[in-house]
């Protein structure tokens, strides 16, 4: 099992992030479908090779084809709206809010699966890109659609959680490089 795998390679000092990983995934209240569009779109967002790897291959045999092809464009169009609305919210000049943005975004309108799924994939992508706007456009839409605080929170969990192990692992590669 890759999650098993991953876990092993997490350092002592880091024990907290093993038992973390551990129970954000195999004890998630998420459905499986959720849960796992959730891990591959935060496993990409993470930029980590290691823990992309090691949970694509679980993310892909527990999701359908649409849902695995719509959390990784989640991750991509995140890519690109966190960096626009994150630098549109931290310029100090109000005015570059009422531009046109002129950017492409069509799988967000119709992303082939449950548009909550896709929010939720979206808003967990957005806590890893530090994006404030687009965390409360993807937190209100979900919660308009009946989501509850603790489905939300849940996601951002796995969120954290992945990009924790991500940055640890790259960063113990490279020290072991040395």
């Amino acid at each position: 099992m890759a999650l098993d795998e991953l876990k092993s390679a997490i350092p002592d000092f880091a024990k907290d992030l093993k038992l973390n990983l551990g129970s954000v995934i195999g004890n998630s209240d998420l459905p499986r479908q959720q849960l796992w569009g959730t891990v591959l779109a935060c496993a990409i967002a993470s930029r980590s090779p290691k823990v992309l790897r090691e949970l694509e291959p679980e993310a892909k045999a527990n999701l359908s084809a649409e849902a695995y092809t719509a959390a990784k464009s989640a991750a991509a169009v995140m890519a690109m709206n966190n960096v626009f609305y994150r630098t549109r919210h931290l310029l100090s000049d109000p005015e570059y809010g009422t531009l046109r943005a002129g950017l492409r975004m069509n799988v967000i309108g119709n992303p082939g699966v449950e548009k909550v799924d896709f929010e939720l994939w979206s808003l967990a992508v957005s806590a890893i890109n530090g994006c404030g706007q687009c965390l409360d456009s993807h937190e209100q839409v979900l919660r308009k659609a009946g989501v509850d605080r603790e489905t939300i929170q849940e996601a951002v969990k796995v969120a954290s959680v992945i990009q924790a192990v991500g940055v640890t692992l790259d960063a113990e590669a490279v020290l072991a490089e040395q």
